[in-house]
C-alpha cells in the first residue's frame, strides 16, 4: 500500500526537494503570520490585524483591562477543547475575511460571539447578578433569565464607542515585534 504512494525512484529526489520547499514556505508563513501568538492568551494577538486596534486601543481606556483580556470575553470557557475550537473556527474565518479583503469598516459581533459574550459576563459577574442587597442585581438577574442580553444596557463596556475604524483616531497601540529577522534588514 505504501509502496503505491511513492514516486518513481528517479522522481525521488525531485518530490522530496519540491516537498521540503512547500513544507518550508508553510511553516515560514506561520511564523510571518505570528501564529502562536493565537494559542496564547495574549491581547496583543487580536492586533496582529490591525483592524482590531480601535478595539484594542479602546480596552486599554477600559476598567476591564486590570481583570480581563480579550479571551476572558470572547472565548467559551466551559472546557479547553471548546475553546481552542471557537478561537480556530473564529481564526479561519477573519483570516478569509481579511486576505480576501471582505472586512467590514465597522466591526459587529455575530450570534455565536455574542452567546459567547454574555455566558462570559454571567461567569464573571454572577455574584453580582444574584446579591440580594443590590436591587438593580435582582432587576438585571430578572432581564438575563427573561432573555435580554447584558450588552444592550452595557453597550459601551469595555470597548467605548467604536463606530469605524476613524473612531479612535489618536489611539496608541503597540506595534508588535517584526518577524523579519535582522539579517534580511540590513540590505
Amino acid at each position: 500500500m505504501l509502496r503505491r504512494l511513492l514516486p518513481p525512484p528517479a522522481w525521488r529526489i525531485p518530490v522530496l526537494i519540491l516537498t521540503g520547499i512547500f513544507i518550508g514556505l508553510g511553516l515560514f508563513s506561520v511564523y510571518l503570520g505570528k501564529a502562536h501568538l493565537y494559542l496564547s492568551d495574549r491581547p496583543e494577538a487580536c492586533i496582529n490585524c490591525h483592524i482590531m486596534a480601535p478595539q484594542y486601543a479602546t480596552w486599554t481606556h477600559s476598567s476591564h483591562r486590570e481583570n480581563a483580556h480579550c479571551n476572558d470575553c470572547h472565548v467559551p470557557h466551559n472546557n479547553i477543547f471548546n475553546k481552542y475550537y471557537f478561537k480556530a473556527n473564529d481564526g479561519l474565518r477573519h483570516s478569509t475575511l481579511f486576505t480576501l479583503r471582505m472586512e467590514r469598516q465597522v466591526i459587529r459581533i455575530l450570534e455565536p460571539g455574542a452567546r459567547v459574550v454574555q455566558s462570559n459576563c454571567i461567569r464573571c459577574h454572577e455574584k453580582l447578578l444574584v446579591d440580594p442587597k443590590l436591587e438593580a442585581s435582582v432587576a438585571m438577574y430578572r432581564q438575563v433569565r427573561e432573555g435580554k442580553r447584558c450588552i444592550e444596557c452595557h453597550q459601551e463596556v469595555p470597548h467605548g464607542r467604536v463606530n469605524s475604524l476613524s473612531s479612535v483616531p489618536y489611539a496608541r497601540v503597540p506595534l508588535l515585534e517584526s518577524p523579519v529577522p535582522q539579517w534580511m534588514k540590513k540590505n
